[in-house]
């Protein structure tokens, strides 16, 4: 059984930075992707970073040049550095890692940028 636990959350003012944190209290092997998703209120989820195990990143449009998505050496831990951070960017954030039979989702941690 694995466990993903999410940390770094928190009220930041328009222009300030977060860094979340995804922790896997069990090593994982066989890890091909990770990422980090968000779902704001009365919106549909929607993927904000991924990366491989090839180090390979994908952004969404929005975050993109913003957020930099990283992972340990280990490939058990995950992060996305959030600066320049926007009223847009509030959403409850979930990070998740990619294994080739399933995928590990974390708990969430709320993002909130208002001033």
């Amino acid at each position: 059984q694995v466990q993903l636990v999410e940390s770094g959350g928190g009220l930041v003012q328009p222009g300030g930075s977060l860094r979340l944190s995804c922790t896997a209290a069990g090593r994982i092997f066989s890890i091909y992707n990770m990422g980090w998703y968000r779902q704001a209120p009365g919106k549909q989820r929607e993927l904000v970073a991924s990366i491989t195990t090839g180090n390979s990143t994908n952004y969404l449009d929005s975050v993109r040049g913003r957020f930099t998505i990283s992972g340990s050496n280990a490939k058990n831990m995950v992060y996305l550095q959030m600066n320049s951070l926007k009223p847009e960017d509030t959403a409850v954030y979930y990070c998740h890692v990619d294994v080739p039979t399933k995928r590990y989702w974390g708990q969430g941690t709320q993002v909130t940028v208002s001033s």
